[in-house]
């Protein structure tokens, strides 16, 4: 089960690290689209961007469903929250980090704090 899941976090981010790809769920967070008019923007084939849309389907972030003889993509939404909650279980260390940096700065702007003479 735990595999299962980082096998699915694995492909989450390995979608979402192409920026043709985050560019079409860009599009889609827009409507539900057919492949040639997500094609439309990109300056690459049909075939390519097939392609690019089969790995957001395997990574569960792209449906698509045949009507009649076009298929539409849709954004799943709900496929997204396993990389959030990863994401966000790392903001207390990034937050922690600002606040650091916060205070050095604060630190560098009082008067006889360690200042560097210029160089001739």
């Amino acid at each position: 089960m735990v595999e299962d899941s980082e096998n699915h976090l694995d492909a989450v981010f390995a979608a979402l690290s192409d920026r043709t790809r985050r560019t079409i769920l860009l599009t889609l967070l827009e409507g539900d689209l057919n492949v040639k008019d997500i094609a439309a923007p990109f300056d690459i084939s049909l075939a390519a961007i097939s392609k690019h849309i089969q790995i957001l389907t395997k990574a569960g972030l792209v449906t698509q469903t045949k009507v009649g003889r076009i298929k539409l993509c849709h954004l799943e939404m709900d496929a997204f929250s396993p990389a959030a909650f990863w994401i966000e279980s790392y903001g207390q260390f990034l937050d922690d980090g600002f606040d650091a940096l916060e205070q050095v700065l604060a630190l560098q702007s009082e008067p006889g704090f360690l200042q560097i003479p210029e160089l001739d």
